[in-house]
């Protein structure tokens, strides 16, 4: 049986909704891309959301939010993927890696302490694989430099009066950590809802953030529309009134807007999202019950103050290489199970080399991702076939 790695599950009623967009006329930002912006903020614990055409766009609009461009510093962590840090050099400010912890995905907090400047405006954490990270750490590292910081004249900078905290929780839609979903815990959360995502709008993404005080969260929201799309006053929905055709460039903002078709698609996975995430859990349990037995690691994504949103499963094979690591994915393959590799390390990639990175400053990102392999997990696959993966995985790794 081929077992893919990631496909998107989706179904009729999902085609019902964008049938139904393609049918109203109305394939652009309207209003269904309102009313599941509505649901997400519901379904965050959120007042406001904004949907956007990917979780990239959600994070560089933030860091425009908050002013951030050149000669400030936004830190984020080694072990992640592109758009966690491309962001921060769209916006011509200075992008700061610091290691990941030993045998951890998450960022080295000490690291992250001692990397904070005066020069430093924002944090992106990683919530890599769908576990929220250690936000009361964070937290606490910010409230603690709080005297290095100097806010510019924007407004948020100046609310916060201290380093922002900007979730990357592309991964982790519908986690949970101490309580709060994922999305009311850091200043600013930034979700993918793209196709390889638990829940997918086949491209796109979405932006939430907690009530800040000193700030409206509707004229953010506003903010956020004028970014979105090119700085115009009006959206085609309000152009659509008696007589509004009239608007007005506000900004020289950018295009990356959510349509209705793409939120139509979001609008009947929001309805299933809850049985997705749990069956997810249920693969993830059972993967882990035979991992237990074997000379592995993997990220515990549930726990009894966190749920991950079970996105990623990532295991590490303890002491073996890259080489091992390799071999081991086309011996998979050839078993017809797709796996893949989450993440190659920023520092090795020639963009951020050309940058000043060396992998050698970022030894335990190096570390993780030289035995990492990244098994299929999504809800199309059934108990056989995950049975089958995981037969295959202890045959492969017995050899």
């Amino acid at each position: 049986m081929k077992i893919p790695f990631s496909p998107p599950d989706v179904g009729e009623a999902e085609i019902e909704q964008v049938v139904e967009a393609l049918r109203s006329g109305w394939i652009t930002t309207g209003p269904k891309t309102k009313e599941l912006e509505r649901q997400v903020a519901q379904f965050c614990h959120t007042s406001r959301a904004v949907c956007l055409n990917s979780a990239t766009a959600a994070l560089e609009l933030t860091l425009h939010q908050l002013g951030i461009g050149p000669g400030d510093e936004v830190i984020t962590c080694a072990y992640t993927y592109t758009a966690s840090a491309s962001v921060v050099c769209h916006v011509g400010a200075k992008l700061v890696l610091v290691d990941c912890q030993p045998d951890s995905f998450e960022m080295d907090y000490d690291a992250l302490e001692n990397a904070i400047t005066e020069k430093t405006k924002a944090i992106i954490p990683v919530d890599i694989g769908g576990k929220v990270c250690d936000y009361d750490r964070i937290f606490a590292i910010v409230e603690e430099k709080k005297s290095l910081f100097t806010p510019s004249e924007n407004k948020i900078q100046q609310a916060l009066g201290r380093v922002a905290v900007v979730a990357d929780a592309a991964h982790a839609f519908g986690a949970r950590w101490h309580g709060k979903m994922c999305g009311e815990i850091a200043d600013f959360t930034a979700f993918s809802f793209h196709a390889v995502k638990n829940f997918t709008t086949a491209e796109g993404g979405a932006v939430v953030w907690r009530d800040l005080d000193g700030i409206d969260n509707e004229d953010l929201y506003k903010k956020y529309m004028l970014l979105s799309l090119h700085g115009q006053s009006k959206d085609a929905l309000a152009k659509t009134q008696l007589g509004a055709w009239e608007y007005d460039i506000v900004i020289t903002g950018y295009k990356c807007n959510m349509t209705d078709i793409m939120a139509g698609i979001g609008l009947a996975q929001m309805k299933r999202y809850p049985e997705l995430l749990q069956r997810r859990r249920e693969i993830i349990g059972r993967y882990d019950a035979v991992m237990d037995t074997l000379p592995v690691s993997v990220l515990r994504h549930y726990g009894d103050d966190f749920a991950s949103s079970g996105h990623l499963y990532l295991v590490r094979l303890n002491g073996k290489d890259e080489q091992y690591r390799n071999d081991f994915i086309v011996k998979m393959a050839q078993r017809d199970v797709a796996t893949n590799v989450h993440y190659k390390p920023l520092p090795m990639h020639t963009a951020y080399k050309a940058l000043g990175f060396d992998i050698k400053d970022y030894p335990n990102a190096f570390h993780m991702y030289q035995n990492e392999v990244t098994l299929p997990l999504h809800t199309l696959l059934t108990d056989e076939q995950v049975e089958y993966v995981l037969d295959s995985f202890v045959s492969v790794l017995k050899g």
